[in-house]
């Protein structure tokens, strides 16, 4: 995750100064000043290579704890596993999730018991619009629609605005001079900035990442699943973990 954001940045700086360097008349700069612009982006380019961790030969699981699992959930509290995902709304990763794979989940594993799931908040800050999704997904929640906004706002990842959240809440029957005056306001900013400071402090670095493992009272300790993952390899772990004694 942290070697994609990196080459995010190249990509975009690269794209920027050469696009200045090949049009130097045109923008008014000299040849010097063009060179002096290549060899700031090479040198650039060097830092971020030395600052880029090398790729591990092979994943290995990350075992993690999260003392807070509480959170929107769906499913039996005593269920024997939780699974917490951080998610991010207006990503396409976690709108792949939502769409193929937490269904059969739903099916296999939250409506039969033997899961509980939770759902944190995690916009990422080169997502303008996930941040008042978040929000707006809340405000929902007052009028007991979180689920139901949630699934709208993630599956329109890609049309998220004002306008857009507008028509999914008319959609929902919500009371909208409500909705809209909680979505306009920060109330929830700083439950959305806990959710965001406690995946942090279990190494989510990008949307989406789960922690699963045994349900608990005192918190979670379970393993890290990162990114929108098949339902082959929650189906996996889940078995595993299901299969330990306690």
């Amino acid at each position: 995750m942290r070697r994609c954001r990196f080459a995010c940045v190249w990509i975009a700086v690269a794209g920027l100064l050469l696009g200045a360097c090949g049009n130097a008349k045109a923008q008014g700069i000299t040849a010097q000043q063009a060179e002096e612009m290549l060899k700031e982006l090479r040198a650039m380019r060097q830092a971020l290579e030395r600052v880029t961790p090398p790729a591990p030969a092979q994943a290995q699981e990350q075992r993690v704890r999260l003392t807070n699992v509480g959170g929107f959930s769906l499913g039996r509290a005593d269920a024997p596993l939780t699974l917490v995902e951080f998610t991010d709304l207006q990503c396409q990763f976690c709108n792949r999730f939502s769409t193929q794979v937490f269904a059969q989940i739903k099916a296999a594993y939250i409506d039969t018991g033997k899961v509980r799931f939770v759902t944190r908040d995690f916009p990422l800050d080169f997502h303008p619009e996930a941040l008042p999704a978040a929000r707006a997904a809340r405000c929902a929640g007052e009028q007991n629609k979180f689920w139901e906004m949630r699934d709208a706002l993630v599956r329109g990842y890609n049309r998220l605005g004002p306008a857009f959240v507008t028509s999914a809440a008319e959609g929902l029957g919500l009371d909208m001079a409500a909705f809209k005056a909680c979505a306009a306001s920060t109330k929830f900013d700083a439950a959305i900035t806990q959710d965001m400071s406690e995946g942090r402090a279990v190494n989510v670095e990008g949307t989406p990442t789960f922690v699963l493992g045994r349900t608990s009272p005192q918190g979670l300790d379970g393993v890290l699943i990162v990114g929108a993952q098949p339902f082959a390899a929650f189906d996996a772990k889940i078995k595993e973990l299901l299969a330990q004694p306690r």
